[in-house]
């Protein structure tokens, strides 16, 4: 799975790309610094996922969901953010916020990408 991070904050970038290196099969094909720079990224790179902040400087996440959306539909939108982001107004697959971006962000992923077992019944 090809992943693309992006975030205005460098160290944010470099935690997420440590973190997701956990997993052998995801591949952190790149990275974007706003959100412009990321609908560029998504059109050479064709990411799976892309973990897009929403307060980003030239083009905020909101707006670059909504191109990328009309460039590449499939792509999945995982917002992280500071801030309280409903879902579904803007968009995106999921939302995790930025102080759980641990364990929650890995199993987001999975389940926005259907590879999340189902518990048993």
């Amino acid at each position: 799975m090809r992943l693309l991070i992006a975030d205005d904050n460098e160290f944010v970038r470099m935690g997420l790309r440590l973190l997701l290196r956990e997993r052998p099969d995801w591949d952190v094909c790149g990275d974007a610094a706003n959100g412009r720079e990321a609908v560029s990224r998504v059109s050479e790179l064709s990411p799976d996922v892309v973990l897009l902040d929403v307060a980003m400087p030239v083009m905020n996440g909101i707006e670059a969901a909504k191109e990328i959306r009309r460039i590449a539909p499939a792509t999945k939108l995982v917002f992280i953010s500071m801030y309280d982001v409903p879902v579904g107004v803007v968009g995106a697959d999921a939302f995790v916020p930025k102080a759980a971006l641990t364990q929650e962000l890995l199993a987001t992923i999975e389940r926005v990408m259907g590879l999340s077992q189902q518990p048993p019944s």
